[in-house]
């Protein structure tokens, strides 16, 4: 792991979710959390689906990357 990445895990949808970043800026966690929650209500179903299968979240700069081993690519949202 990179010298500075922080590593948190998360409950989202009944599933513990390794989170890693290294923005300094309080509230990021909370604000991906809210965000998760907003596109699970409101998003479209190719996010909802990949939403449901998250295995780990890297937060870069204002945008945080989903990664899922049941879907192919990345996914990434914006947090700012």
């Amino acid at each position: 792991m990179k010298q500075g990445v922080k590593k948190v895990i998360i409950d989202f949808q009944d599933h513990q979710i390794p989170v890693y970043w290294t923005d300094e800026r309080r509230g990021t966690i909370e604000l991906l959390i809210q965000v998760l929650e907003r596109k699970l209500e409101s998003g479209r179903d190719l996010v909802k689906r990949f939403l449901s299968t998250i295995d780990s979240i890297e937060i870069e700069g204002s945008e945080a990357i989903l990664y899922s081993s049941r879907e192919s690519g990345t996914l990434a949202l914006s947090l700012y």
